[in-house]
């Protein structure tokens, strides 16, 4: 690990403005992503400001029947909050089926929403990889993908994001709230926090230098179904091949793109009356398989058509 400085932030406002007046600035968390990147010399901050005891860990319903979720509620306590198991199951179930309770307990939502790939040629500093090193090339499109994308994938990127709760708040039609160095707030459409790789893969989000979130805003319950589904390996210690989340008529993928695929196309098709299966063939008509990971295109359509046809959960 390198040298850093650290500091602790003692206003959202002072966060901010310190991230983005200070070169090679981070926050901290819970830094379960973060410290682990750090270890492996894959991040290198050169200044660390911690926001774990900011004042934003409160869930607090809203007027319009929805819910705030503050970005520094732990992923332990958002699943395990009443108004988060009984008005949105889904979000409880994402929680749940990521990472383990030890990484739960010190995980942050903020913090769930800025973690990396998992992409095994991400975190080998030996490999070249267009995520670190812009212009080094992508090892997986001709190395081992059987986990990569098979959606919204470019030839500079085709790695995946691994975050089950964003595949949930996607599906929830959920927003993020944040604060800018210059004090000015903003709320973001949960999907389009994250970006796509295209020719720049090092962009992950649509965030500003500096700019924090504050919280995560749930719109009322919808009506219907929740449902989360995960598909991984093996039940533990293991990241997600394929995951689906159900929230009312809404569906969104997750494991196929470098952001949560938000089911656009499989919504339309469904409130046009085409059956599961035309919906799962329409979202899926562009799916591209690597080789390795061909399978991924099946498994998901399969996945997507059981659960809207109501099957068990597995």
């Amino acid at each position: 690990m390198r040298p850093f400085t650290y500091e602790r932030a003692e206003s959202p406002a002072g966060a901010a403005k310190a991230a983005a007046e200070t070169p090679g600035a981070k926050f901290l968390a819970g830094g379960t992503n973060l410290l682990d990147l750090m270890k492996l010399e894959i991040e290198r901050p050169t200044h660390l400001i911690d926001v774990g005891r900011l004042p934003l860990a409160e869930i607090e319903d809203a007027a319009d029947g929805g819910l705030r979720i503050g970005a520094m509620v732990t992923n332990s306590a958002a699943a395990a909050d009443r108004r988060v198991r009984t008005r949105y199951p889904v979000l409880t179930q994402a929680l749940v089926a990521g990472a383990s309770a030890q990484l739960r307990n010190k995980a942050t939502v903020g913090g769930n929403l800025m973690q990396r790939t998992r992409c095994p040629y991400f975190y080998d500093p030996a490999k070249p990889c267009n995520k670190r090193e812009p212009g080094a090339g992508c090892s997986a499109l001709d190395g081992i993908n059987r986990g990569h994308a098979i959606l919204g994938a470019s030839a500079t990127c085709v790695a995946t994001n691994p975050s089950d709760m964003a595949v949930a708040l996607s599906a929830l039609d959920a927003s993020v709230e944040t604060l800018n160095p210059s004090g000015r707030t903003r709320t973001i459409a949960l999907d389009d926090l994250h970006r796509l790789p295209g020719e720049t893969p090092e962009v992950e989000t649509n965030l500003e230098p500096g700019e924090l979130i504050t919280a995560v805003t749930l719109p009322p319950p919808p009506e219907g179904r929740q449902e989360y589904r995960k598909v991984r390996d093996r039940a533990s210690y293991a990241g997600g091949l394929f995951m689906l989340a159900l929230a009312g008529d809404r569906l969104a993928l997750g494991a196929v793109a470098l952001k949560p695929w938000r089911a656009r196309k499989a919504e339309a098709a469904l409130a046009a009356g085409a059956s599961p299966a035309e919906a799962a063939d329409a979202e899926l008509a562009d799916a591209r398989g690597l080789g390795g990971n061909d399978f991924k295109i099946t498994l998901a359509r399969r996945v997507i058509v059981d659960a809207l046809e109501g099957g068990p959960a597995r």
